[in-house]
C-alpha cells in the first residue's frame, strides 16, 4: 500500500501515534491476514503480542479494550472491574461511528474523540506488541509502556 493510496483511517493513525510521541513501525499484511494467529504468524510473534483493539458498548457509551490476542475479554468480570452494568459487542455502525475505523482495523488511536480505554495487563509480558493501525491489514509495534502512555489507559485484567 503506497502512501498515495493508504487509507484515510491509516493517515489518521499515522498523525495521532506520531502526536502522542510513539515509536515503532507501520507494517502493511496480506489481506488474507484477519485473525490474531495469522497476524502473528505473518509477523513471526507470539497470538499473546497481538493487541485486539475490541470495541464495546456499555449502555450507548464506547468503551475500548485493548486485549492480548491469546484470550477472550470476559465481559460480565470486565463490565464489573471497570465500572459499567455491562459490555456489548458493538455493530459495525457502532464501531466505524466512535472510531472511524471498520472492525478488524481498529486501532489504540486516531479516533474522532477521546474513547475511555482500558489495557489488559497480560500484554505487559511480552516486549513488543503488534496492534492495529486503523486499517485491517495495517499493523505497528509498540511496548506496553508506550502503549498505556499514548492511550491514556487504565490497566486492567480481562480474563
Amino acid at each position: 500500500m503506497s502512501a498515495a493510496l493508504e487509507p484515510a483511517a491509516v493517515v489518521r493513525f499515522k498523525e495521532a501515534h506520531s502526536a502522542a510521541g510513539g515509536g515503532g513501525r507501520v507494517v502493511i499484511l496480506p489481506d488474507s491476514v484477519h485473525t490474531a494467529a495469522l497476524a502473528a504468524e505473518a509477523l513471526g510473534c507470539e497470538v499473546g503480542a497481538i493487541a485486539n483493539s475490541l470495541l464495546f458498548d456499555a449502555g450507548g457509551t464506547p468503551v475500548l479494550i485493548l486485549t492480548s490476542g491469546s484470550h477472550r475479554v470476559d465481559t460480565a468480570a470486565t463490565a464489573e472491574r471497570i465500572g459499567v452494568p455491562a459490555l456489548k459487542r458493538a455493530t459495525p455502525e457502532f464501531v466505524r461511528e466512535h472510531t472511524g475505523q471498520v472492525i478488524g482495523g481498529v486501532s489504540p488511536l486516531g479516533h474522532p474523540a477521546p474513547l475511555p480505554t482500558w489495557l489488559d495487563v497480560a500484554l505487559r509480558r511480552y516486549d513488543e506488541i503488534w496492534a492495529a493501525a486503523g486499517h485491517p491489514a495495517a499493523v505497528f509495534s509498540t511496548t506496553y509502556d508506550e502503549l498505556l502512555a499514548m492511550t491514556g489507559a487504565t490497566e486492567v485484567e480481562v480474563d
